[in-house]
């Protein structure tokens, strides 16, 4: 008998510097996506902090990816610091939060599938942006 899991909810956090372009971050996720052999086609989400809500760069990835963007503020992603593979004081001092893109694909993914979620993808980063992958089932 072949036993059917659900499929894994699949979400990309993201941190930016004010002004990233959509075009730096849609290179970082590409480059993160085909290095673990994953597709855009298998996220469910985009989630980052509060403080970047309305940056055009994460917007725009949104709009072509046709993603929801779901943010957080710097307390609802404070629980997750323990979990985080890279804890920076300098995030926090300008976030409140550890670590951006991880914390946020955590929460997002636990809110969306109401389970534990696990990263499948830490910390990647680019001069101006961070990205993590995180699954829960």
């Amino acid at each position: 008998m072949i036993e059917r899991r659900a499929a894994p909810t699949l979400v990309v956090g993201l941190g930016c510097q004010k002004g990233c372009s959509v075009t730096t971050l849609r290179a970082l996720l590409e480059q993160v996506l085909q290095a673990h052999g994953l597709e855009s086609g298998q996220l469910l989400a985009l989630a980052s902090i509060d403080l970047k809500r309305n940056e055009p760069g994460l917007l725009q990835l949104a709009e072509q990816l046709a993603l929801p963007l779901t943010c957080f503020s710097s307390s609802q992603l404070a629980p997750y610091a323990p979990r985080l593979s890279h804890r920076s004081p300098i995030a926090f001092e300008h976030s409140g939060c550890y670590g951006v893109a991880e914390s946020a694909a955590l929460a997002l993914a636990e809110l969306l599938s109401a389970g534990p979620a696990e990263l499948l993808v830490p910390r990647q980063k680019c001069a101006q942006a961070t990205l993590a992958l995180a699954t829960a089932r």
